[in-house]
């Protein structure tokens, strides 16, 4: 299984005034996550820590002041940089939660025992995610991920059991 050792949490957009603060954009499914961050990393460097200042929100965005990035100029620098976390700084998840990545490449069956594909990625729209498989001669299949349609999700045997209506899987 390949694990991730960092998670993307975010994109900074834009700048926010003449301070130095940034706009970001949230990839969490908890906007206010970042309340609790005191650290992340951009881009590709995962060995440098950035400190955060200071959080607040306006909107969907969150407005962040990061310590040493007190211009406008500065902070136009670190414009489209994607924020990382370590794996151990990510949030607990509640019981039947998992992270995307952990997920990507396990197994999808039926109820029935029929073996789908794997599961590919995952779509996270506001109704709902939904689980894209991968199936035999690069078929795709798009199954909401609502208990009822996937009842079952074993992380410890990496199979997923999902319980396609009529036309689901043509």
């Amino acid at each position: 299984m390949n694990k991730l050792t960092h998670f993307k949490i975010g994109q900074i957009v834009s700048t926010q005034g003449l301070k130095g603060e940034v706009r970001v954009y949230s990839y969490t499914d908890d906007i206010y996550r970042f309340d609790d961050l005191e650290t992340f990393y951009l881009g590709k460097d995962l060995e440098n820590k950035w400190i955060v200042e200071k959080v607040r929100y306006k909107g969907n965005m969150v407005i962040m002041k990061i310590k040493g990035i007190n211009t406008v100029e500065e902070a136009e620098k670190l414009k489209n940089k994607f924020m990382y976390v370590s794996r151990e700084e990510g949030r607990e998840l509640e019981e039947g939660e998992f992270f995307i990545s952990d997920m990507i490449g396990i197994d999808v069956y039926t109820v029935d025992g029929q073996h789908v594909g794997v599961l590919d990625d995952v779509l996270q729209y506001a109704a709902n995610d939904v689980y894209v498989i991968k199936g035999a001669e690069n078929k795709e299949y798009m199954i909401p991920a609502m208990l009822k349609f996937v009842p079952t999700i074993d992380m410890s045997e990496r199979k997923m059991i999902i319980d396609p209506i009529a036309g689901m899987l043509d």
